[in-house]
């Protein structure tokens, strides 16, 4: 029996889906079949199989060490691997041993830029078949059962800025490949301040297009594109999406915008703010609503406060309630809290409003209007969308559980009186360790775990003499080509 039947990890549709997938593979003539899943800090990890191999790994899957779990943004091991236990106390995780990627055959993709090659996103398991618990993709797949036996599923459309430049200089001396190596030296497309003008956007379409077509040729449900205000900033839209869609897009999305970008001369970043002159942070803003399980009707719509039902209402309360605690999984960079700035069209507290973009959260639908949601406007673009989601429904369910108020709406957002979002990383991480919610819905293990990895990255920013001021250049050769 392969691995997957031996612990019965597909369902009988991903059986059928699997069959689909060989003869998409033979129909198209590939050559090369990616695997790979998301790691820790969401950027894609995995390995290349020949087409031939692809069938008979789609059933055994595909090894992979297990220190990628234990590594920071600068793929720094963090855990000592090599003791009893590796730092984990947990025997699968000591000595850099195998894990094993099983392919989900609902996500598999014929790439547009990469010639005769397919993609498939995998979940990640031990070699004895139990399910890797730092595996979040898995995270929020808990998170949406835990959801959806509160009567409920998640529908998520994502709002992503990111920077898109010329590419001047990759840096691929050997001088340059320090670790983390050097940025790349780039120049932007536009030079911004001119917010939604066709002018701008016509500057910056030549670049675009090709990654916007590769984006409809994989099937996602882009809505829009559109010039920011900053230099050389950009934004996507994507209509909504249920579960684990949403998270997977933004995945794919990232990853394909930087290899679109790259191959076409240009350097795609999702860093919030990259340490260049005159440029502006980017966001991810997430908005959100509730499906109700039986009937189908968004749980979010009412005429209370905000034209939200008292589901909405509490669900909003819980998401204020937590922020400080999930703004770890929201923006887990440094670089990040350098955005929550007042005054700049970002939050810097919790807090919610009709229609207002200087708060955390803000409602958007009249009374009674189907599409009703809220959009948190706290995430970086380069979070893990697995782990912001998770942590969207596990705040939002104790608001429910807990008939959480979400107070008045703030009309004056940066003047309003409320609890702060956190100043940096450091203050998160504090936040996450200590919260109750957190531990409970997410584990103590993970909760740990993912702060211990966090803590190690902001320990080298720490001991290279980064502060909350100006973006370092630390930050921008850590983040600027990773993200």
């Amino acid at each position: 029996m392969s691995f997957v039947e031996r612990h019965g990890l597909w369902t009988d549709e991903q059986v059928r889906q699997a069959k689909a997938v060989q003869q998409v593979i033979k129909k198209n003539k590939l050559e090369l079949i990616r695997f790979s899943f998301a790691d820790q800090h969401g950027v894609l990890r995995g390995k290349t199989v020949v087409a031939e191999d692809a069938a008979a790994m789609l059933q055994s899957g595909v090894t992979m060490t297990t220190t990628l779990l234990a590594k920071d943004t600068a793929h720094k091991t963090v855990y000592p691997v090599f003791t009893a236990g590796g730092g984990f106390d947990m025997a699968e995780m000591q000595g850099g041993g195998d894990l094993v990627m099983v392919a989900d055959p609902a996500t598999f993709h014929v790439l547009p830029w990469a010639e005769h090659t397919g993609w498939l996103l995998c979940d990640i398991y031990f070699t004895n078949g139990k399910p890797v618990p730092f595996s979040t993709r898995q995270i929020l797949r808990d998170a949406l059962t835990a959801l959806a036996a509160a009567g409920f599923d998640f529908l998520a459309g994502l709002e992503v800025e990111f920077h898109l430049f010329k590419l001047e200089n990759p840096r691929l001396t050997p001088q340059d490949s320090s670790w983390p190596p050097q940025a790349p030296d780039v120049s932007p497309l536009t030079q911004g301040y001119q917010y939604l003008t066709e002018t701008r956007f016509d500057q910056i379409d030549a670049a675009l297009t090709p990654i916007r077509r590769g984006v409809a040729a994989l099937g996602m449900p882009l809505r829009s594109l559109e010039v920011e205000l900053g230099p050389s900033q950009c934004e996507f839209t994507f209509r909504p999406q249920r579960g684990l869609a949403a998270a997977d897009t933004m995945i794919l999305f990232r990853a394909a915008t930087k290899q679109i970008a790259r191959r076409n001369g240009c350097l795609a970043s999702f860093m919030c703010r990259p340490g260049l002159p005159n440029l502006f942070s980017s966001g991810w803003h997430l908005h959100q609503s509730l499906i109700e399980r039986r009937g189908g009707g968004n749980a979010f719509v009412g005429g209370k406060r905000g034209g939200l039902s008292a589901v909405g209402l509490h669900f909003l309360g819980g998401l204020l309630a937590h922020a400080e605690a999930a703004a770890a999984f929201t923006t887990p960079t440094v670089n990040g809290y350098k955005r929550y700035r007042p005054y700049t069209l970002a939050p810097d507290r919790a807090i919610w409003a009709r229609d207002n973009r200087g708060v955390m959260v803000r409602v958007l639908g009249q009374p009674g209007d189907p599409s009703t949601h809220l959009e948190n406007r706290v995430g970086e673009p380069a979070a893990n969308p697995y782990l912001y989601m998770a942590s969207q429904i596990y705040a939002g369910l104790d608001g429910l559980a807990e008939r959480r108020d979400p107070g008045p709406a703030a009309d004056t957002p940066y003047e309003t009186k409320a609890p702060l979002l956190p100043k940096n990383l450091g203050a998160a991480l504090a936040a996450l360790r200590a919260s109750e919610v957190f531990r409970k819905n997410f584990g103590a293990a993970f909760i740990d775990y993912y702060a211990h990895i966090k803590e190690a990255e902001l320990a080298r920013f720490t001991a290279d003499g980064g502060g909350e001021g100006d973006v370092t250049a630390w930050e921008h050769n850590e983040y600027f080509d990773l993200f």
